[in-house]
């Protein structure tokens, strides 16, 4: 029998209809096809549960989805929000085809995941990109600065921008002045949209920076199953104010959700939704406290650099490894032989991810088997390299849409050089793209995957994998 540990049932509507369904059911006919005989595919089904004749009737009756989003929209303070099975790629395409037309032009963070580049191929919207400053000692992406968001606004022509789309927190933890950005898209008349994916915890404890909607955008999307507690794929839209046509957005979720959407996951995204409204301020603030202890022991670690400050996301754990001389991806290798796998790890970079799910044990373990790893791997030290997305101004030629439907062809790499790509590549982790389709390739481009890909990143989204080709158009 299914159980509700922390007593959330009654304050979160999928959840309880989720334990209702578990408890009561005995035989159901329809959809998902096991039928939940776990003894035909084993344990990976127990728990399935659709939205529709599962957590709901078939015609949608008690409406508990609708009421699972309204009190999540009162918890971010939002006019409106959308519970996706579909992560924050879903919210992003989505707000993508709300705020413009085919033709209007984005700023868009050049830090942006793969997910908003696809968004750009299916509203037909064009990119005017904005590149993150490094800094040189650690070789990691700062906030994009106010005035290159003005600059950028300026040069879209205020008759065909459409909207604003930045990354905040970035992938590896720091973040900017979303008031100051909001200021710049709204005196240009447009949205500023945040895709907040590993943020949905911002806002919920006073020593983590105010979430997005809080500090002045129109719109966020946030993965529920990146900081908090649900299920893989949980995500959610939350758009405050008019700037977002609501009928528009409304239509351009469903267009890009599946019709069939995992009741699990949804009850998930309440689950964590609740437990976030009454216990986050204390789960998040015992994490906090065992990740500044970790801070700090790790930075007594020789030629460790532990990235840290006020513009840090204080639960992100992200370290530079250069001044150790040891590599990231063999100290990850040490840490997958221990059962501690990181987030994401490449020459000079690892990045553990830390959640209220968190305790101070696991922490303290973490930073044993780090350290050990680090000392076992040290050698001599060396400048950072950066992340590939980062060390290369993009050349756009044409639209990432008409490149994605133009006639293409395969070259060898080489004979790349100067042609326009027909794909997008990135190395992965974080998905962060390094050519996209309709861009220039150019030697600093070939450059940039390919030491990503000699430091150990996987080659994502490519034709091919090993680089000895790529796709560009005829």
């Amino acid at each position: 029998m299914p159980t509700d540990p922390r007593g959330l049932r009654s304050e979160a509507p999928l959840l309880d209809a989720w334990l209702a369904f578990q408890e009561n059911t005995s035989h159901a006919f329809t959809i998902p096809g096991h039928k939940h005989r776990i003894d035909l595919v084993g344990d990976v089904i127990a728990g399935d549960v659709p939205l529709y004749a599962g957590l709901d009737t078939m015609k949608v009756t008690e409406g508990t989805l609708a009421e699972a989003e309204r009190r999540a929209a009162r918890l971010w303070g939002a006019d409106r929000c959308r519970f996706s099975v579909g992560g924050s790629t879903h919210g992003n395409q989505a707000l993508a085809l709300a705020v413009g037309v085919p033709g209007d032009r984005v700023v868009l963070t050049r830090s942006a995941h793969r997910s908003l580049v696809t968004a750009l191929v299916l509203a037909g919207l064009e990119p005017v990109w904005v590149t993150p400053d490094v800094d040189p000692q650690t070789g990691l992406p700062l906030p994009i600065a106010v005035e290159a968001v003005e600059t950028a606004c300026a040069a879209a022509d205020s008759r065909r921008l459409a909207g604003v789309f930045l990354t905040d927190p970035a992938y590896v933890g720091t973040h900017g002045d979303i008031a100051a950005w909001a200021d710049v898209a709204h005196a240009h008349d447009v949205p500023l949209i945040i895709d907040a994916a590993w943020a949905a915890h911002f806002g919920f404890h006073p020593d983590l920076p105010p979430h997005a909607l809080a500090a002045g955008a129109d719109a966020l999307v946030t993965s529920a199953h990146k900081a908090l507690t649900a299920y893989s794929q949980g995500a959610l839209i939350l758009v405050r104010g008019n700037r977002i046509d609501a009928d528009r957005l409304e239509a351009a979720v469903e267009a890009t959700h599946t019709t069939s959407p995992a009741g699990s996951i949804l009850a998930s995204i309440d689950a964590s939704r609740a437990l976030l409204e009454r216990d986050g301020a204390e789960l998040v603030g015992a994490v906090l406290r065992a990740v500044r202890a970790t801070r700090d022991r790790l930075a007594g670690v020789p030629g460790l650099l532990v990235l840290d400050g006020p513009g840090v996301d204080p639960l992100k754990l992200t370290l530079v490894l250069s001044g150790t001389g040891a590599v990231g991806v063999a100290v990850e290798n040490r840490l997958l032989d221990r059962g501690r796998p990181v987030e994401m790890a490449d020459r000079d970079t690892i990045v553990a991810m830390v959640t209220l799910a968190d305790t101070a044990e696991d922490l303290e373990s973490l930073a044993d088997n780090m350290i050990a790893a680090i000392e076992a791997e040290r050698g001599e030290p060396h400048e950072p390299a950066g992340m590939a997305a980062y060390r290369v101004v993009p050349e756009p030629v044409r639209t990432p849409r008409e490149a994605f439907f133009a006639r293409r062809e395969v070259v060898e790499s080489e004979a790349a050089v100067g042609r326009v790509s027909a794909e997008l590549i990135a190395p992965y982790p974080p998905g962060i793209p390094v050519l996209a389709p309709g861009e220039r390739i150019t030697p600093a481009v070939l450059t940039a995957l390919r030491e990503a890909q000699t430091s150990g990143a996987r080659i994502a989204y490519a034709s091919d994998p090993t680089l000895t080709s790529v796709l560009v158009l005829r």
